[in-house]
């Protein structure tokens, strides 16, 4: 039996997604974790971390803004990499969410 790579195949993704590198750090049932977004989009993100997670496990990912503040998003793990990171797919995002995550996009490129 082959291995085949996660990333080919089909698009299953229905939004965008873009190339970002934000550190951030996130929380699940445990203690907050350091990690850096590598891609979004405003279905959700690709979280690089160590940290253990599960599929379907609930997260929360704060997101530093340039005045030192932090947005806080909500989310389930889509799917994980073990040592390498995980999907997170966010709950409902507010106007004001929307609006952060554009800037972060608009900042990257």
């Amino acid at each position: 039996m082959s291995v085949q790579d996660r990333r080919s195949g089909i698009e299953r993704r229905s939004s965008n997604r873009y190339p970002i590198e934000v550190d951030v750090e996130w929380q699940g049932p445990g203690p907050r974790h350091k990690g850096s977004i590598s891609d979004v989009s405003l279905d959700g993100c690709f979280v690089l971390c160590s940290g253990d997670v599960e599929d379907g496990e609930a997260i929360r990912l704060f997101v530093p803004l340039a005045d030192g503040m932090r947005v806080e998003f909500t989310g389930r793990v889509a799917n994980h990499v073990p040592d390498i990171g995980f999907g997170l797919r966010f709950d409902q995002l507010s106007a004001a969410q929307r609006d952060v995550l554009g800037r972060l996009v608009r900042g990257a490129s």
